[in-house]
């Protein structure tokens, strides 16, 4: 019989909780132990943090950090629950700023989650080559968010693989228990769409840089707003928008009177 469960193993409970709750989040099946309990036939692969990872006898141990990003992480955990595939596989992508992602096996369901960057599908997608490097594998990416959708094809591109754009009219899921991001992608996963042969250059619009500035001041609240050029360098991918926020707290210390927040002074950035 196939292992089904993950055993999350620690005595480190910030990496408890932080594990735990992401395996709920993607309904992955989990036991929770120990180090020294023993470990049922059950399980197909064991979590762990780094210090506690030699002192676990398993097959398939993965130490994680609880600092680390784990946008990779369940690639590897869902591809040693499953085994190899026994057809193609399709990776659909519902563009955002935290994409959803659902992976098929010819029709059968696999693995649907988000991801926490447009850039983190490329990682993503590596973990998903690396633990299946014969199977033939196909991209399909959802035509809407177009900056992230641009972002996303590029990280993509790199992978050489067949590339798709699907046409995301009907595809957003509404109504059911299952996160909305990895349902349309499953839906995006299913859709055949228009092959792609090269890569699109990002084109950031003004009103995606506004709406940005407005969200970096709602972040900050209503202490600053990053200017222009931060706001393109974020929605390009080049930096996070907590990188940006970092900045504006370093810039615009939090000794500036809040009698100017809502008028323009020599703080508040173009």
């Amino acid at each position: 019989m196939r292992p089904r469960h993950v055993a999350l193993i620690t005595r480190d409970p910030r990496l408890y909780a932080d594990l735990a709750g992401a395996l709920r989040e993607r309904r992955i099946s989990t036991l929770s132990l120990l180090p020294g309990d023993r470990i049922p036939a059950s399980v197909g692969v064991v979590l762990t943090s780094p210090e506690e990872a030699e002192s676990i006898s398993f097959p398939r141990v993965i130490p994680v950090s609880a600092s680390s990003d784990h946008s990779a992480l369940w690639a590897a955990v869902e591809g040693a629950l499953l085994g190899a595939p026994t057809a193609e596989l399709v990776v659909g992508i519902d563009p955002g700023p935290r994409p959803g992602y659902a992976v098929l096996s010819g029709t059968t369901p696999l693995a649907e989650g988000n991801l926490d960057s447009p850039e983190a599908v490329g990682l993503f997608g590596r973990q998903v080559q690396r633990r299946f490097p014969n199977a033939a594998v196909v991209y399909r990416i959802g035509n809407g968010d177009r900056t992230a959708r641009d972002r996303i094809l590029n990280v993509v591109w790199a992978l050489r693989r067949p590339v798709e754009i699907v046409d995301e009219s009907g595809t957003t899921a509404r109504g059911r228990p299952r996160p909305r991001d990895p349902a349309s992608a499953e839906r995006i996963a299913r859709t055949r769409g228009q092959p792609v042969h090269d890569p699109s250059p990002v084109r950031v619009t003004p009103g995606e840089v506004a709406n940005l500035q407005r969200v970096s001041r709602e972040e900050s609240g209503g202490h600053f707003t990053i200017p222009k050029a931060l706001a393109v360098q974020v929605l390009e991918g080049r930096i996070t928008l907590s990188d940006a926020l970092r900045e504006g707290e370093r810039r615009y210390p939090r000794s500036i009177s809040r009698r100017t927040v809502g008028k323009r002074s020599p703080q508040e950035p173009s």
